[in-house]
């Protein structure tokens, strides 16, 4: 059901540094990080192609990134009562995501030259919290929640193994993604069951917000839901620097649709 790691600095200026793992259905048609939706100039994204929104979404001049996780919803509404969820990142890139949405539940993380922010909607109620200072993990529940057990296994470990200098700051983390996968109860890269639908890790994001724009790269797993060291070289050739030109070209930023083999 995806993963979040965040670290947001204790010091005003410093970038946040985000490692997002998306989960989903490897059938289901999805396309890497690009220009996908040119009703919305300047926005690049990570699109679901069968519903036509967005896993992650950035706006480059703005400074803003946000990342959907799926929640349980608590609500009674009927199938036909309710809309994608892939609208909530773009939305949230650009004018705000309404206090009531017309989604299932979720988690949407935030991320802006300020800080960070973690939205948890469950079909009933809405709240928006800022992340303080630190390491956290965030799933399908609470920031930092115990009760899923690849954060009760792995938050303090991604916590001790903190950040490297320079581009190549995600490496520490990724060590530790890794070590996770011998107990794929707890692992980060994943393979679940859920709802009738096997839910696989298809793809890694690791992003820097600060001061300076924002910095994306990307990587899929050469198995979806296991750890291959291909992931490393993918991360360390991928996205650079991006601006509203990349958006606009959909050129260095984009990448081929991945769809199921």
């Amino acid at each position: 059901m995806c993963t979040v790691v965040i670290d947001v600095p204790h010091r005003a200026g410093e970038p946040v540094r985000l490692l997002a793992v998306r989960d989903e259905d490897r059938d289901r048609p999805w396309r890497g990080l690009g220009a996908w939706w040119p009703e919305r100039p300047g926005v690049l994204g990570v699109r679901d192609d069968r519903a036509g929104g967005a896993w992650l979404a950035v706006d480059p001049d703005a400074g803003r990134l946000a990342v959907l996780l799926n929640r349980e919803d608590l609500s009674a509404r009927r199938d036909d009562e309710v809309v994608s969820r892939g609208s909530i990142p773009l939305d949230a890139v650009g004018a705000g995501i309404p206090d009531a949405p017309r989604t299932r539940g979720f988690n949407l993380v935030e991320v802006d030259a300020d800080g960070a922010h973690l939205v948890e909607w469950d079909g009933l109620i809405a709240r928006r919290t800022t992340l303080a200072p630190g390491t956290h993990m965030i799933a399908h529940h609470a920031v930092d929640d115990p009760g899923t057990p690849r954060i009760a296994r792995w938050l303090e470990a991604f916590r001790d193994a903190g950040l490297a200098e320079g581009s190549e700051w995600w490496m520490p983390w990724l060590d530790v993604v890794e070590a996770s996968t011998v107990d794929p109860s707890a692992s980060v890269l994943r393979r679940d069951e859920h709802d009738g639908h096997v839910l696989e890790s298809l793809l890694v994001c690791a992003a820097t917000i600060g001061p300076a724009g924002v910095e994306l790269s990307q990587a899929t797993p050469a198995e979806p839901g296991t750890w291959d060291d291909g992931l490393i070289e993918g991360l360390r050739h991928g996205i650079h620097p991006l601006s509203s030109d990349d958006a606009g070209a959909g050129s260095r930023a984009t990448a081929s649709p991945r769809t199921a083999q």
